[in-house]
């Protein structure tokens, strides 16, 4: 089991493996419009069309950071150095999860609405409070 220091490392550097890739991504476009900007004789296009650096770096910073807090947050679940990284680099989808979860009492009440109503469709009912019938007994 992995110290919570140890976790939070390895979660930033599973979030800076992500950014490379994505980093890299951007790269390999540029690389390849050169190329198609070559073999057609027209203008390389600049390396800033498909790099910011400011806006980037600043996304690579967040990356690495929610990375280090998901691994961090999850220490006493994470077994390994390979699983630390992982969540790491799936930290922005992990926490978006985490987030959306509703609680197990929550999910056994059902959505609610202002007033404690229901806030879902209500299912049609008959006179009797019954269902409604279907076409086929209405025809027969």
């Amino acid at each position: 089991m992995l110290t919570w220091v140890e976790a939070a490392a390895c979660g930033a550097g599973g979030g800076l493996i992500v950014e490379a890739v994505v980093t890299f991504g951007r790269l390999n476009a540029w690389q390849q419009a050169r190329h198609m900007a070559r073999a057609a004789a027209g203008e390389l296009p600049r390396i800033d069309a498909y790099v910011d650096p400011l806006a980037d770096s600043l996304a690579a910073l967040f990356r690495v950071a929610l990375g280090g807090t998901a691994a961090w947050l999850l220490h006493a679940e994470v077994t390994g150095v390979y699983a630390a990284v992982t969540v790491g680099a799936s930290a922005p989808a992990l926490l978006a999860q985490v987030g959306r979860a509703t609680s197990a009492a929550d999910a056994l009440r059902g959505p609610q609405g202002p007033g404690g109503e229901p806030s879902g469709p209500v299912p049609p009912s008959g006179p009797q409070g019954g269902p409604l019938p279907t076409r086929e007994e209405t025809v027969s």
